[in-house]
Order: C-alpha cells, then structure tokens, then sequence
C-alpha cells in the first residue's frame, strides 16, 4: 500500500478495508474517546464499516488525495492511530482541518507533534493550503499542547451543543490556527 508521508518515526498511509480492527479498538477506548463522547459509548464493527471508513476512504479532488491518514511506527507497522488534514471546502484547499487521535500506547512520546508538523509542512510546500485550523475541548490539554507545538495559536473559545455532557464540556472548544505567513516566518533564519 503505498504511503503518503514518512517522517523520522511515522508513515502515514491510506487506509483500507484492513483497518477496522484498528478502527474499532482505537474508539473503544474510554481514554482515547474521552474528549470525543466521554468515554461511555462503545463503538460497533457496523459504526466503523459504515461510518467511519468512508469518511477515511473520501478522496478530495482538490488536493488530489485522501485527508485521513492510518498512522504506523515506521520500523515496526505498528498501527498507533490517525491523522486528518482534511480541506474544510470540499472544493479547495485553502482551508483544512488538522486532527489526529492516537491510542495511549503513543500518548506523550511526540508522534502527534511529529505527524502534525508533517502533514503542515506538507499542506503548505506542496498542497496550495493557506490556512490550518484546529479544535478540541478547551479541558483538553494534551491535544492543545501538540497544537501549540505544532505551531498553531490560540484564535477563539466557543461553545457548541453537545449531544452529550462531557466532563470539561462546560469550559467550551478551542479553536487554534496556523497561516501559510505565519509558517513562512517560523521557517526564517
């Protein structure tokens, strides 16, 4: 299967049929799905088959590939989770969404930092991407420090309806964002 991108320690590749094991392990995690539906809902084999792998299969025409990403050890092909970097106008790729989730066996050693950098590296060299926004649960820490990391600022707190209350969800979202010039001058000496 080929790969998209391959970093230090990563590959990200397209997913496939294959995948729904992973899938179907990564969301029924109460740890991993914490921020996400707080943890108490179990994810079915049919959800991922039906759900899930076609957003993860969608090819976008506009920047001519997927914008989910099965992320592996690079060495081992262990399967540690996913990325997005999905455009937010199916039409154009000025704007995308960047997201990942990861299973605990990959929390805190820099994977999402590494494929976030990756993928913005990628979106703004190579796939005409100006801007790059992010959200998360403002309680959510974690994800907001790789955000950070990544490169992305602060832009704005809201509050959307939940269909669910989650623990934190009362402290609303976050929105953080990054900027082709922003990125551009990061990159000066």
């Amino acid at each position: 299967m080929p790969t998209f991108l391959v970093t230090d320690r990563l590959a990200l590749r397209p997913f496939s049929e294959a995948d729904v094991d992973h899938l179907l392990d990564l969301d029924n995690d109460p740890e991993v799905m914490r921020f996400i539906n707080g943890g108490r809902r179990p994810t079915t084999r049919e959800a991922v088959r039906a759900g899930s792998l076609p957003r993860f299969l969608r090819h976008y025409p506009c920047i001519d590939n997927r914008a989910f990403w099965a992320a592996e050890e690079r060495t081992t092909k262990e399967f540690l989770g996913w990325f997005v970097f999905r455009p937010l106008d199916a039409h154009g790729s000025a704007v995308v969404e960047l997201g990942y989730r990861l299973g605990r066996a990959a929390w805190g050693r820099g994977y999402a930092t590494e494929g976030s950098r990756a993928l913005i590296h990628k979106g703004f060299s190579e796939l005409g991407v100006e801007r790059v926004v992010a959200n998360t649960m403002t309680a959510n820490a974690r994800s907001r420090r790789v955000m950070e990391k990544a490169g992305l600022t602060y832009v704005r707190t809201f509050f959307d309806e939940w269909p669910d209350i989650i623990e934190g969800s009362e402290l609303g979202d976050v929105e953080y964002e990054l900027t082709r010039a922003d990125w551009q001058l990061s990159k000066s000496p």
